[in-house]
């Protein structure tokens, strides 16, 4: 009778991995969308902050847009009490996170947190090593939806062994609970997080910058973007490059930069974290974030990455492949000085998009071009696409097929 328990107990056990491992592989199906607080709030978190994010994710139009994940970065964490939990400031967040938890799935939202793969945070808090499974038990516990974990004092430890030991904790919970590795592509975790996590970031920290690089822990928007190049390959529904979060909307960057940046995001196919103030931003701003036929291409249930198809001068073409046979071509002008685009379909080819750059097949069908910013239909392939755009500005055109030759 023992045996047979036992028995009965193996299989529920290892029949339930195989049924979490199935829902760990259909989380992110499309690249996440959601708002976290490093970019804008540093350290200063609080719960206040965090319920009133979630109230203006809701009232601004972005839930509606797509966006789900309420992500709490790092400095909500003080200590860890005599069994070795985990504890938030009591401070800045006297209800506790499960509360705060509950808060923001009421507005139909999902909730983030932070933490590290070292013994310290990048803010000198408690990390998770050694107590990966003791976490993540607790995160499942409070309701968390979406962990951040971070590459700080990682005391020469193996990336990949480090991620794995976490993800594996949280698979162990049972709780669907998106996992993003954020060790900076040090260790290229797109050879191997495939499987370990559903994001890896590709390069440091963003900087709100267009065109800029500092010393340490930083880049601009187009650094950022030339280090996208080639990684393309690594990226699908479920596994994504992580450019690190949005800027927009912080005050370093023009609006039309801002755009551009956006614009670029959702050709990489990549995560789309806001990082500005939600409760105080400008309609432009939210014009930005909420353009849901540029959102669209982000979230292209194909899940190709677009990839840097030619450079005519300042002028960059990136192509993104889209479901239905769809493309989205994004012109950027990365130079200090408007350019006058005079792209000919027909001499650079009109592709049918299928599975990558390399399978691309030259099509015979007229393709309708639609401008994504403006709304509206701007006209064939039949015809070459004359436009200005102005200085680190970009067109972003949908080529949706309408008739055959």
């Amino acid at each position: 009778m023992r045996q047979n328990l036992a028995f009965i107990c193996f299989f529920i056990f290892y029949a339930g991995v195989g049924l979490y491992g199935q829902s760990f592989d259909r989380l992110a199906l499309t690249p996440p969308m959601g708002w976290n607080s490093w970019n804008k709030f540093g350290c200063n978190v609080s719960e206040k902050l965090i319920k009133d994010m979630a109230d203006a994710m809701v009232s601004n139009g972005m839930r509606d847009a797509g966006y789900q994940y309420i992500v709490i970065d790092d400095c909500w964490q003080i200590k860890r009490d005599s069994a070795g939990n985990i504890v938030p400031d009591p401070q800045r967040f006297p209800t506790g996170m499960k509360v705060l938890a509950d808060y923001i799935h009421s507005k139909g939202l999902k909730f983030g947190i932070y933490s590290c793969a070292g013994s310290m945070t990048c803010q000198h808090r408690p990390g998770s090593r050694g107590y990966q499974f003791q976490d993540a038990r607790q995160y499942a516990a409070w309701g968390v939806d979406y962990l951040k974990y971070d590459w700080c004092f990682e005391e020469g430890q193996n990336a990949k062994a480090a991620y794995k030991t976490m993800s594996d904790a949280l698979k162990a919970t049972g709780r669907s609970i998106v996992f993003s590795i954020c060790e900076w592509g040090e260790n290229k975790p797109w050879e191997w997080g495939q499987g370990i996590g559903q994001l890896w970031r590709t390069t440091n920290d963003i900087r709100d910058g267009f065109d800029m690089s500092v010393n340490w822990g930083g880049l601009g928007v187009l650094q950022i973007l030339d280090k996208q190049v080639g990684l393309e390959q690594y990226a699908g529904p479920g596994h994504w490059n992580d450019p690190d979060m949005l800027e927009v909307g912080n005050g370093g960057q023009t609006n039309t930069e801002y755009k551009s940046h956006f614009t670029l995001w959702c050709m990489l196919a990549a995560p789309l974290m806001a990082g500005n103030d939600l409760n105080n931003m400008s309609d432009s701003t939210r014009i930005i974030l909420t353009n849901k036929e540029v959102i669209a291409i982000d979230q292209d249930t194909l899940g190709l990455q677009g990839f840097k198809f030619l450079t005519m001068g300042n002028i960059e073409v990136w192509v993104k492949a889209l479901n239905d046979g769809d493309a989205a071509f994004c012109f950027l002008n990365r130079g200090n000085q408007t350019e006058d685009l005079n792209f000919d379909w027909k001499k650079h080819g009109i592709y049918h998009f299928s599975t990558d750059k390399n399978g691309f097949k030259l099509s015979k069908n007229i393709y309708q071009v639609k401008d994504l910013w403006n709304h509206k239909v701007i006209g064939t392939t039949s015809d070459n696409l004359k436009i200005r755009i102005k200085s680190h500005d970009v067109v972003l055109v949908r080529l949706n097929a309408v008739k055959n030759k």
